[in-house]
């Protein structure tokens, strides 16, 4: 991904959801990071606020803020009862733990 190339993959990060439209299959144009040291959004902040996305070669540009819902339990407990997680894997909300591997979904429960 090209948050791990960057340093900002797995052990820095906790929680990531890329909301998808189902109808078009393309992502809404923004995400939920959570990150397990809040230091770390220093320089993830450096790098992308204000940039296009690499990856997508998309026009758009990134514009970094704060979530309404704080931390990685919040949001897990957001969206513990969702139809999301009804969805196909891949479009569910990734979980890491602290040495960067994916949780499965049985944390939700």
């Amino acid at each position: 991904s090209e948050f791990a190339k960057c340093g900002h993959g797995p052990g820095k990060i906790d929680f990531f959801y890329l909301p998808i439209d189902f109808r078009n299959k393309c992502n809404r144009g923004y995400a939920f990071v959570n990150f397990v040291d809040y230091r770390d959004i220093v320089s993830f902040h450096d790098t992308y606020n204000g940039q296009s996305w690499k990856v997508f070669k998309s026009e758009k540009i990134c514009s970094i803020t704060y979530a309404r819902i704080q931390g990685k339990e919040g949001m897990m407990k957001r969206f513990q009862n969702s139809a999301l997680l009804q969805k196909d894997q891949e479009y569910r909300p990734l979980v890491f733990s602290p040495d960067g591997q994916i949780i499965e979904e049985t944390v939700y429960c």
